[in-house]
């Protein structure tokens, strides 16, 4: 029989034009004197700009303008930010970090094994199991998933729970409480799966109320939860109607794309509230709908952003037909409603801000969700975090018959939780508040002052 020879081809090739074109990264501190500017030329590649975008936020800057071209099969960004203050940034580690997952050499897991005390949107789960749920959401559906896991005896490491348009989405890492390993016994797996179906699934008898899947390797927890809610289909339906009543008529999205000629682009117009993070969810929702940005323009003016991306899709098609610009213009609206209880002036309902940071043990999230839903309480999104031996959650909630959260209510969740935990309550401001420009910091995952006291 005749022996068939492949051609060898070096596996380092398709690196070639990285290797001889490396990506320049610029830190400018001097150009402007409100922000610093954060420039980016590289070789051009599927995906590129929102790996930039990804990094840049995933260190909680604020992006008050971007330039962005990628034409001729060059990259070049230029993005002007500040740290949660509206400051430049002045943290010479935080200027190294960008410099090294930008530059040549960068990869983000890498950087964050020679960072470790910075957690970020990446999440490194080798020694954790990663969940991922997905179904209909409703009131004490969190204080049931985490009650089935401290049964389970799973300790709940991380996790991060979105909620649109009676959906839920969340992404829970966990170990084995007796060895903190990832948790590998199939029985194990297969008896927590049925277990956090048929919550899902409640009283429907539909199998595609809930899913669950797990998962080890690396994963980035914001993107996945826009993957896991977009493949759901949740920007069709109407949902809760007052999830479009919650926006005030002057910051409700404008999303409109026309058709630019001659270069042959679909031009995609955003304007809406300014916060943090809502160019990566743009970008990121134009990336998974296999849509390619070549140019694009961002800028803040006052509480609003403008948004303005040129894009084609993959095939090197525009949006051509009214049913594509519809589908194109529902998925970026869902994907800047599904932060909204993190966004401040965005609703008439009060949201509550719990902040919460105790030792760590099995069972404390169950514990936690549990007093919430006992007091009427429901989550609209939430997130955990560990840190050595703290345990550190925030959680945006608010009455579950749609109600301001009643003074009596926080004073109950004082005297149930706060002997035990260092306890704060914050107020999302309403939208019959003035606008604040800035202060996107309020409504961060970081905790700060909160663990500082703790520890202290």
């Amino acid at each position: 029989m005749a022996r068939v020879c492949w051609p060898y081809f070096d596996p380092e090739y398709e690196n070639l034009s990285t290797r001889i074109n490396p990506p320049r990264v610029s830190i400018d501190n001097s150009s402007c004197s409100d922000c610093t500017l954060v420039k980016v030329d590289s070789v051009n590649k599927p995906g590129i700009l929102l790996e930039v975008v990804q990094i840049l936020t995933d260190l909680d800057l604020i992006i008050t303008k971007a330039y962005i071209s990628s034409d001729g099969g060059w990259f070049m960004d230029v993005f002007h930010v500040t740290d949660q203050q509206g400051k430049k940034l002045a943290d010479s580690k935080t200027i190294d970090y960008i410099e090294k997952a930008l530059g040549p050499k960068g990869h983000i897991t890498d950087v964050l094994k020679a960072w470790p005390g910075k957690r970020v949107g990446v999440h490194s789960v080798g020694d954790h199991t990663a969940i991922e749920l997905i179904g209909r959401d409703r009131p004490g559906l969190l204080s049931e998933i985490s009650a089935v896991l401290a049964n389970l005896h799973f300790n709940v490491v991380a996790a991060e729970v979105w909620t649109h348009n009676r959906r839920i989405a969340c992404v829970v890492y966990v170990n084995d409480n007796s060895t903190c390993q990832p948790v590998d016994d199939p029985n194990r797996l297969s008896t927590m799966e049925e277990q956090l179906k048929n919550i899902l699934r409640g009283c429907e008898d539909d199998e595609k109320v809930g899913r669950t899947s797990f998962s080890m390797g690396f994963t980035h927890v914001d993107r996945r939860l826009h993957q896991m809610l977009f493949a759901d289909r949740d920007y069709e339906g109407g949902g809760l109607a007052n999830e479009v009543d919650d926006y005030p008529p002057c910051f409700q999205p404008k999303i409109t794309i026309e058709r630019c000629e001659e270069k042959g682009y679909s031009v995609v117009s955003v304007r809406c509230k300014d916060r943090a993070k809502l160019m990566f969810d743009i970008v990121c929702t134009l990336t998974d709908m296999q849509y390619v940005v070549f140019h694009a323009t961002i800028s803040s003016d006052g509480p609003y952003a403008s948004q303005e991306y040129f894009i084609r899709h993959m095939d090197g098609c525009t949006l051509d037909t009214e049913g594509e610009k519809e589908r194109v213009i529902k998925c970026i609206d869902a994907a800047i409603r599904r932060r909204v209880s993190e966004v401040s002036n965005y609703h008439e309902i009060q949201d509550l801000r719990l902040e919460l940071c105790a030792k760590d043990r099995v069972g404390l999230l169950s514990d936690v969700t549990r007093i919430l839903r006992e007091n009427g309480l429901s989550v609209t999104r939430a997130g955990v975090t560990t840190i050595g031996e703290q345990a550190m959650n925030v959680f945006y909630v608010r009455d579950s018959s749609g109600n301001p959260v009643d003074i009596k209510t926080i004073e109950a969740l004082r005297k149930e939780i706060g002997h035990t935990t260092m306890f704060n309550v914050k107020k999302v401001p309403t939208s019959s508040k003035a606008p604040e420009t800035k202060g996107w910091g309020k409504t961060s995952f970081f905790f700060g002052n909160l663990l500082e006291r703790f520890l202290a």
